[in-house]
């Protein structure tokens, strides 16, 4: 059932007063343990600011990274990929964190991050990081919510919120996904659905957020130590605060000795070590290497991506370029790149702010795996014509999770870069550093599903010269 926005909220208990970030970095500081976030898209950094990011995860990398950063997030794009391979490279990232965690004599606790609007590979994932990492009796923590992108868990049932609507997430697009679909909005259900019902609701415990907000930290952490070893556990939120209530809780659960793996959202993740929030980045925060013009590249075929697109499009000093697909998967692709990465490149290097964009006619195919095996193919047209833009950038903006991944990994060349923080709610942005073919380059990293119509162009706006 849709709800008010504004009627639901009104009628909750106020969030917890008591500024509890404070505690949190003592409490983080005291289980002396590094917080490693696998991210299966590059867009749940969304909510942090100053944290490195990998895309690749060899143990001396990552032995590296244990030794000099408290969290810091692994790229793993496993949301690209058929649902064995998504299970093995979890096992495999697994593995490496153990050697490397091992050789730098460090703790560590993982969150394995995914979409707010509950797609990715759920049960898979879960339980290959379970199997690796020895967590059978660890409780599988679920929190989805992330409200800069307007989702929200309450009730135990998951919403997103458009204009004044909380609308269950099984009535949005999103669940009609066609590798990721799902049919239920309360997070019970769906834990169910997406096990195979080897779970039954009764085993589903839940942290309600009437425990948050009237109880405080210390009632979460009697429902956190009553939750069974290996069961599933919802955190109910709509607000920071109540993030930073779990987020307490868990640390003192963790310091008596509870176990825990996360599957969450990208909200809870600066609640766990008590990062404070930063304003909102301006042009004026960055370097710009380049002189030319700021590269827009727009892969995601949800529909607010292609809302945005079109506002974005219509504005008269925007040069938009279309990659037509159907060509780009036939013996013409070659030229079709060819034609694409030349435009773009006389086009930035006249400092004209460009737009590259998929065709928004989505082909698929007739099971989900030939639809992910269509979906590698135009990424690899993507990564392809960016490579071959001759002209440096002012900036790179991607939009769509898959589509950041393969054009900061393979198109330039990205192992390594630091989240400076947000341009926009939800829109985080990386700095490059040396070994990336741009260094110092301003990377956008804007996640399909967040924002209005007009927050593409509103990007695009604050970052020109």
């Amino acid at each position: 059932m849709r709800l008010s926005y504004s009627e639901t909220i009104r009628r909750l208990p106020p969030p917890w007063a008591e500024n509890l970030l404070p505690g949190i970095k003592k409490a983080f500081a005291k289980i002396n343990t590094t917080l490693v976030v696998m991210d299966d898209d590059p867009t749940g950094c969304q909510t942090v600011h100053d944290i490195p990011l990998l895309t690749a995860w060899s143990p001396d990398l990552l032995r590296e990274e244990f030794e000099c950063s408290p969290v810091f997030f692994i790229l793993t794009n496993s949301r690209s990929l058929p649902v064995r391979e998504a299970s093995l490279l979890n096992r495999e990232i697994a593995r490496n964190l153990r050697t490397a965690a091992s050789s730098a004599s460090r703790r560590f606790m993982v969150i394995s991050r995914s979409d707010s609007t509950l797609r990715g590979h759920f049960r898979a994932e879960v339980e290959a990081l379970v199997e690796e990492f020895g967590l059978e009796r660890a409780v599988r923590v679920c929190a989805p919510a992330f409200f800069e992108g307007g989702r929200f868990t309450i009730d135990d049932v998951h919403y997103v919120r458009e204009g004044e609507q909380l609308v269950p997430a099984a009535e949005t697009p999103y669940a009609k996904d066609p590798f990721f679909g799902f049919r239920s909005s309360n997070l019970k259900d769906y834990i169910v659905e997406k096990t195979g019902e080897t779970t039954t609701r009764e085993e589903i415990c839940s942290i309600p957020i009437q425990r948050i907000r009237e109880g405080g930290p210390q009632a979460v952490l009697a429902g956190l130590l009553d939750c069974p070893d290996g069961s599933f556990c919802i955190v109910n939120g709509c607000d920071r605060r109540d993030l930073d209530v779990v987020a307490l809780a868990l640390l003192d659960a963790m310091g008596q000795g509870k176990s825990f793996l996360f599957r969450t959202a990208a909200a809870i993740i600066p609640a766990l070590f008590g990062q404070e929030p930063r304003p909102l980045l301006k042009a004026r925060d960055f370097d710009f290497p380049g002189r030319g013009g700021g590269l827009v590249v727009v892969g995601s075929f949800v529909p607010m991506s292609s809302r945005q697109l079109s506002n974005l499009v219509a504005r008269p000093d925007i040069r938009a370029i279309e990659i037509r697909v159907s060509k780009l998967l036939s013996v013409a692709g070659r030229e079709e790149i060819s034609r694409v990465a030349g435009e773009a490149g006389r086009r930035l290097a006249g400092g004209q702010n460009t737009v590259i964009y998929t065709s928004r006619d989505l082909v698929t195919g007739e099971t989900s795996g030939e639809s992910l095996a269509i979906q590698a193919r135009v990424a690899d047209g993507i990564v392809e014509i960016v490579r071959n833009i001759p002209a440096v950038p002012r900036y790179v903006l991607a939009k769509g999770g898959i589509t950041s991944h393969d054009v900061a990994a393979r198109a330039l060349d990205v192992k390594r870069a630091v989240v400076r923080g947000q341009i926009l709610p939800g829109v985080p942005v990386w700095s490059l550093v040396s070994g990336s073919r741009f260094p110092g380059l301003p990377y956008i990293v804007f996640p399909g599903n967040v924002g209005t119509e007009t927050s593409l162009a509103e990007v695009v706006d604050a970052l020109r010269a």
